[in-house]
């Protein structure tokens, strides 16, 4: 009886260790996500056998409430061409495409994402039904107010720098145009010494005086 027993749980072990078919990854293309927006999941699955799997379904179901707080379950499918045949060892990636209601609420939504498979039998020459692996994410819908919040905090912050520069510019206008009318000072005051000396010799010139002749 014990060596019947053993020989049982050793048979379910085995049974239990050989998935046809394995979700390794389910990663979403963002952290975070707002009200109203797509985007899509991609999905790694692994066959850890040693004939032929064929995934014939892939999807990803979203449970999650709105607004007002009704509960709406959503589901999204693959956008590959299945079924897809998947080689023993192999991992193929696939992408499901989501896209969230405007009005759902905002927190973290709990999404699974599920396959069906079928497993080639060579003895029989067909398709028989496999395992069907599942995969939870937690996704991020973003308050509406954080990000409005965000946004005036961005434009608030543009139109500080927009404001700098435009005294920064504006300085710079003052300090060109005093350095313009320092320069225009000196090069006036420069003009009028010139002036006033080529002034002074051509006046002493004049008044330099002549030389009397000698009578004979």
């Amino acid at each position: 009886m014990l060596i019947l027993l053993l020989s049982f749980l050793a048979s379910v072990g085995v049974f239990q260790s050989a998935k046809a078919a394995e979700i390794t990854s389910a990663t979403l293309d963002t952290e975070t996500y707002l009200a109203g927006q797509t985007g899509y999941i991609s999905v790694a699955i692994y066959n850890d056998k040693s004939a032929n799997i064929s995934v014939t379904e892939l999807s990803a179901t979203i449970d999650y409430y709105f607004a007002e707080g009704t509960v709406y379950v959503q589901k999204f499918f693959t956008s590959a061409d299945l079924p897809d045949q998947i080689a023993p060892g192999q991992t193929e990636t696939y992408q499901v495409p989501i896209s969230l209601p405007t009005n759902i609420a905002p927190g973290y939504v709990n999404l699974i994402v599920g396959a069906k498979t079928e497993l080639w039998v060579n003895q029989t020459g067909r398709w028989i039904s496999s395992d069907n692996p599942t995969y939870q994410v937690k996704l991020y819908v973003e308050s509406p107010y954080k990000q409005s919040f965000e946004n005036s905090q961005k434009q608030l912050q543009d139109s500080k720098e927009q404001f700098q520069s435009s005294q920064e510019l504006l300085e710079g206008q003052e300090s060109a145009n005093q350095n313009l009318s320092v320069t225009a000072t000196v090069l006036g005051v420069t003009t009028l010494a010139f002036g006033a000396v080529a002034a002074f010799l051509l006046f002493a010139r004049l008044r330099k005086p002549r030389p009397i002749g000698q009578p004979a």
